[in-house]
This record gives C-alpha cells, sequence and structure tokens, in this order.
C-alpha cells in the first residue's frame, strides 16, 4: 500500500512538475545551505589547523613589548645574546631548542632579476624548532655558522621569483652589500597563520646577517624568539615557566607592564578553530531556518492540492477508501516532495562546495553526516508540514466532496 502511494505520489509530481519544482525550492535552498556551510566550515578549519600546524608542532614564538620612549614614540627592546643563554639555561627541562631570529627587509638580486624579501639570521637551532627541511640542497654546516660564511638557503617563492625553473643551487645571490651561495630550497610551507607568506624568506647564518645586513656587533638585535616545546609538557605551563623567566631575565619589576609578549600556536590556533566551528553552526542554523520556510510552502501546496482533488478524494472515500489511506496518501505526497528536495539540496551543496572550495584553494571536506542529517530534517519537514493537508483530505465528507465544483 505504501509502495502504491508512492507512485502516485510520483505521478501526481509528474504532472505539475513546476509547481512542484517551485514547492521543493525552498527545501533545496535550505538543505543546500546547511550542508554546504558545514562543509565549507570544516574547510576554512583544516585550513587553519594546518596553517598553524606548518609553523611547527608545540611552537612558542616570543616577541618585544613595544614601549613608549622618552619621545613619546613606540620603540621595541629586542632580545639579546645574554638574554637567549638565559633562557636555555632556565627552560631546559621544559624545551626541546630556543631559536632566536634576526629578520631585515632586503632586495635581492640575481642577474636581471630582483625581490625584495625577508632576510633572517639563524643559528643551528633553527632547524631543530621549526623542523623545516630542504627540497634541494642542504642546510648550514657548523662551521658556516662559526665563521659566518656568505652562503644562504632560499624559500620556494624567493626561488621562483629570481630563479624561475632555473637550479638556484650554487648560484650567487646580491643582497646588501655580500654576495651569497645557495645552498639549499626550503620545503614549501605557504600561508602563515597571519596571512603571511613563509616560502618568502631567504635565510642567513646569524654571524652573517649581524655583520652584514644589520651591521652589528653587539648581537641585541633577535627580533623574536622561536621555542620548541617537549610534546609532553602541558603549553600552559610552558607559558607561565616562560614569563616568570623573561620578567626576571628583562628586569620587569612587578606592577610594570612585561618588555616582552608570548604567542603559543598551539592555543591559538585552538582558539582560531574553536570560534570558525561556533560561527559554522550559527551560519548552519541561520540556514536551517529556509528549511521551514520551505515546509511553509510544502503545507500550503498541499492545501491547495487538497482544494483541486476534493472530488477525487470524494470518489475514492465513495468506493471504500478509508481515512486512514487518504491521509497516508497525501502525507507520503508531501514527504515524497521534501525529500527529493532534500536529495536535490545535498547534490547542490555537494557541488557548490567543490567549486567554492577550488575558487578559494581550500580543502574539499563533505560532511556526510550532515548531509545525512539535513535529508532526515527534510522529510521531517514534510511529515510535520504535511499532517494537517493530509489530515483536512482524510476528514472530507465524500457526500460534500462529490458535489465539490
Amino acid at each position: 500500500m505504501i509502495f502504491n502511494a508512492f507512485l502516485l505520489a510520483l505521478r501526481q509530481i509528474q504532472r505539475n512538475f513546476l509547481r512542484a519544482f517551485l514547492t521543493m525550492l525552498g527545501v533545496i535552498i535550505g538543505v543546500g545551505a546547511v550542508v554546504m556551510m558545514i562543509s565549507l566550515g570544516n574547510g576554512v578549519t583544516k585550513q587553519t589547523s594546518d596553517t598553524f600546524t606548518s609553523l611547527g608542532r608545540n611552537i612558542i614564538l616570543v616577541f618585544p613589548a613595544r614601549a613608549m620612549n622618552p619621545g613619546g614614540s613606540n620603540i621595541r627592546r629586542n632580545f639579546n645574546a645574554q638574554e637567549v643563554r638565559e633562557l636555555e639555561s632556565r627552560m631546559r627541562e621544559y624545551v626541546v631548542a630556543i631559536a632566536p631570529i634576526s629578520q631585515s627587509s632586503t632586495l635581492l638580486q640575481f642577474q636581471s632579476q630582483n625581490t625584495t624579501t625577508q632576510v633572517q639570521g639563524v643559528n643551528a637551532d633553527f632547524f631543530k624548532v621549526t623542523q623545516w627541511d630542504t627540497s634541494q640542497g642542504r642546510v648550514f654546516e657548523n662551521t658556516e655558522y662559526k665563521v659566518g660564511s656568505n652562503v644562504c638557503i632560499i624559500g620556494e617563492s624567493v626561488r621562483k621569483n629570481l630563479f624561475g625553473e632555473e637550479n638556484p643551487l650554487g648560484k650567487k645571490i646580491r643582497l646588501s652589500n655580500i654576495v651569497c651561495e645557495c645552498v639549499g630550497v626550503l620545503e614549501t610551507k605557504g600561508q602563515g597563520g597571519m596571512g603571511n607568506d613563509q616560502d618568502d624568506v631567504l635565510l642567513l647564518p646569524m654571524k652573517t646577517f649581524s655583520r652584514s645586513i644589520s651591521r652589528t656587533t653587539t648581537m641585541n638585535a633577535y627580533s623574536r624568539i622561536m621555542i620548541r616545546a617537549h610534546d609532553d609538557v602541558d603549553s600552559t605551563e610552558v607559558n607561565l615557566a616562560l614569563g616568570a623567566a623573561l620578567r626576571d631575565i628583562r628586569n620587569v619589576k612587578a606592577g610594570e607592564r612585561d618588555s616582552f609578549e608570548i604567542m603559543d600556536t598551539k592555543q591559538i590556533a585552538q582558539a582560531f578553530t574553536s570560534n570558525i566551528k561556533v560561527l559554522t553552526m550559527f551560519l548552519g542554523l541561520v540556514a536551517g531556518v529556509s528549511l521551514l520556510v520551505g515546509g511553509i510552502g510544502i503545507m500550503n501546496i498541499m492545501l491547495v492540492s487538497v482544494t483541486e482533488r476534493t472530488k477525487e478524494i470524494g470518489t475514492r472515500m465513495a468506493i471504500g477508501a478509508l481515512q486512514s489511506e487518504v491521509l497516508l496518501q497525501f502525507l507520503i505526497e508531501a514527504v515524497t516532495l521534501s525529500a527529493l528536495g532534500g536529495i536535490m539540496g545535498i547534490v547542490v551543496a555537494f557541488f557548490g562546495s567543490l567549486g567554492f572550495a577550488y575558487a578559494k584553494d581550500l580543502p574539499f571536506i563533505f560532511d556526510i553526516p550532515t548531509a545525512i542529517v539535513a535529508f532526515v530534517f527534510s522529510v521531517f519537514i514534510g511529515v510535520l508540514f504535511g499532517y494537517l493537508p493530509a489530515r483536512r483530505a482524510s476528514r472530507l465528507n465524500p457526500i460534500d466532496a462529490l458535489r465539490h465544483e
């Protein structure tokens, strides 16, 4: 009986296809919007997580805080070598390695090509902290750090800008007042957590940087410190210990503002992904309102259908159809409309999410559980809003229905 009712429902939809499609449109938009929002939200969450992960596992960044000088302008008191040595001594039980970094925006030249990029001075611990390997060539050798050799390692973006398809290894790059030999190309990392291009970088041994780029012999020019904590250490505990150590090392008295800023990439990534998930769920709920609108549309059309088919209903009841059978027939028609709308909405969401993810270079993660829940909810909408018209049809008096014009 249910199967026959389903076939009759499909036949009725076929007879009035345009009206049926317009009726389903609200459900299609509702289901499609919900599934697409959740899927895109998952893609953004994955991209955000991957972006922060690309910085390295358990990475903590320390920056000098802005302070006001007597003239009223903002200045930063950079870290020096002595402070880094003391920090390494105090944080040994918490961290794998500590890597101070100096950096400056510098023009690079190779033959007729040039580009401006971030030149960074690093020590041997930089690669331990970042776990950043080379895709071509090698990292710096210990003797190159000690003597300050004129060698460099470039990021993928610098390689493309200066060399194109040419092999950069062994080539000479001019920057500032030196010429350095390219000994390696870093693996691609892509966009950073703050939207920066992590591959737009050139690395020099710290001594080379201090001698030729910053032109300082005091080594008081570390613009930030990168720290990699042990995997089994709680990040909150590390941050508390790090803050206490830095306040003591930098002579920050009680009540004074810290002369440094600590950024825990793990905590920031968790906060970002948590906020994105909440926003995604909120947008999904807002989009779900259109499902209710679609349900109201189904109810209205089914009420119109009952009015149009009053004589048909009277004839069925006159030849022995039960009220329950008439109710089931119209209820199945409503559910069929909403279910077809749900299926079409899922198809629209799939291809819509795929196209948007491709256009915006996002990971494509189609949320199947959400699609199933949205489909079940669309069927429930059909039952909810189809019951009243079905009940009205089943309550018709056969005599009055046969007389209806």
